[in-house]
């Protein structure tokens, strides 16, 4: 019997400027969650326990900051002979113009190695993002394309209808068969969003965004390189939906987007008490490449609510509500709240961080101020970036919603 061959390709976008300061020097995917995990560990761990060992992790900015993170797929039982891992980076002098370099969108992307794809000979092909976290059974998705002999099946979860907003709204018969799509509407009517994640027919994806670039490529300018295809909301989406293919699977559980600083910090907040399902599943464990570390120490004296506190952190002060990453110092006196704190971060004695994401290896001196002490609750405007290896002087103060830049002193 013919093996079936599923095809997995996980996005990783581009310079993710959303997020700032903190994706200057590293992909999106390679961003901390938790302390332990990455972000891309969430797409390799779920396809790897779905059964799916054929995955290309697609990289179109500082791809070589996930190569040592993602080990060619080690950590998922990915590092094989045949099909496995792969690591896909934008390459120049590939092919025309409007093929090679970096892709102006993830619909984009897939005309720009539409050939692999075609070489790969695929049965089915899933595409996701590597900036959510959550855990689901593609096989479940699968199954639904199947059954409804879908050309597309989006799997889609609930949220209000001010974050439906920001994503691509769907909207469904009885029968599950997508009837509207939108993205990123300024009104939503509905709170089913996709969650970017998708099962494709490959011959009808191949095959339609070949038409859609001979239709958008002139529009959009070759000089450029950009095929006029964008993000997938706005043409992939809606012109399979009007082919009357398009089906909608629901996810069950904890689903969240983490490409904005303020919902990095509230996907970290959920997760601070409870373990909303992404992690207590002992048969479906969320796996990572971590480097081993020391026992964590609480110290005498020390406060901790709240809070996750990874390996190797060592802590005299005072930490709620917060995530202290690998190897983290908060020494007597200090106070860390509603932050989330990468690897090997120094807070010194007095110092305050409040509301804050801190990058890797930043310095924050004995009394310094870090954020705004007095907010109760998360205001976008006011959260502080501190890019990786910047530092704080003694008694300085950082001010609520500011940015600073990786390596900056003040």
């Amino acid at each position: 019997m013919a093996r079936n061959r599923t095809l997995a390709i996980i996005q990783a976008g581009g310079a993710g400027s959303r997020l700032d300061v903190l994706t200057r020097e590293r992909a999106k995917p390679a961003l901390p969650f938790a302390g332990v995990y990455q972000l891309v560990d969430f797409p390799l761990s779920n396809l790897g326990h779905s059964g799916i060992d054929d995955v290309w992790l697609s990289v179109q900015f500082q791809a070589g900051s996930l190569e040592e993170q993602v080990a060619n797929g080690r950590p998922w039982d990915l590092d094989r002979n045949r099909g496995g891992f792969r690591l896909l980076a934008a390459e120049e002098g590939s092919g025309s113009a409007d093929e090679d370099g970096f892709a102006a969108g993830n619909a984009d992307e897939l005309f720009r190695i539409r050939d692999q794809i075609r070489s790969h000979q695929p049965d089915l092909v899933v595409i996701c993002s590597a900036d959510h976290v959550y855990r689901f059974d593609f096989a479940d998705a699968i199954a639904t394309h199947r059954t409804k002999s879908a050309e597309c099946t989006v799997v889609t979860t609930e949220v209000s209808l001010e974050l439906a907003s920001e994503h691509a709204t769907v909207e469904c018969n009885r029968l599950g068969r997508v009837t509207d799509f939108r993205y990123k509407p300024s009104r939503a009517k509905t709170g089913r969003v996709a969650t970017e994640i998708f099962v494709y027919d490959p011959q009808v994806l191949l095959s339609v965004v070949e038409e859609l670039h001979h239709e958008h490529s002139d529009e959009a300018g070759s000089e450029g390189g950009d095929t006029g295809l964008g993000n997938f909301g706005e043409h992939l989406l809606p012109r399979l939906v009007d082919r009357g293919r398009v089906y909608a699977h629901a996810m069950p559980g904890y689903w969240r987007d983490l490409g904005t600083p303020e919902s990095y910090l509230a996907g970290h907040f959920d997760v601070l008490t409870e373990d909303v399902g992404l992690f207590g599943d002992p048969d479906w464990p969320i796996l990572s490449r971590q480097p081993q570390r020391a026992p964590t120490r609480l110290h005498k004296g020390s406060s901790v609510e709240d809070s996750l506190i990874s390996s190797g952190a060592r802590v005299w002060g005072s930490v709620q509500r917060s995530v202290l990453g690998p190897g983290v110092v908060v020494e007597e006196g200090a106070t860390v709240n509603d932050s989330v704190v990468f690897t090997d971060v120094a807070i010194a004695s007095g110092a305050t961080v409040s509301w804050s994401v801190v990058d890797d290896g930043c310095m924050i001196g004995a009394g310094a101020t870090v954020g705004d002490q007095a907010l109760e609750e998360l205001d976008p405007d006011r959260i502080v970036l501190m890019g990786r290896d910047s530092t704080v002087s003694p008694d300085c103060t950082v001010e609520p919603g500011a940015r600073l830049e990786p390596g900056t002193t003040v």
